[in-house]
């Protein structure tokens, strides 16, 4: 499962870096939105897909799951989901001004 996971990161990866990539400033905010789901996953398979009761000691069970990765990746959503409103309001407020999307019209018209 770990392994299957791992290729679906790297899937995640590479067509967030390819949206990075593009002219349109709303195929750049999906990408920077495919990257931090990517990095949650990332973050998910590095801990070890592992099953197991929670971490109450007081029920006598062998195995525990570790709650940490769980924990880093609610911080990690939070987090992704400011900078992707944050992105959104900037994508927005750029194509409210120069009324176009596409970044090699905004570079020529501000030389």
């Amino acid at each position: 499962m770990e392994l299957l996971m791992s290729i679906v990161v790297g899937v995640f990866f590479m067509v967030g870096t390819y949206l990075l990539m593009t002219r349109s400033l709303i195929r750049i905010v999906i990408g920077v939105n495919i990257l931090s789901h990517a990095t949650h996953l990332l973050l998910l398979t590095m801990a070890g897909l592992k099953t197991g009761a929670p971490p109450l000691l007081n029920r006598g069970e062998e195995a525990f799951t570790d709650p940490l990765p769980q924990a880093l990746i609610l911080t990690a959503i939070v987090i992704s989901f400011g900078v992707t409103a944050f992105t959104i309001v900037l994508a927005y407020r750029t194509y409210k001004v120069h009324r176009t999307d596409d970044l090699e019209q905004l570079r020529g018209s501000r030389e």
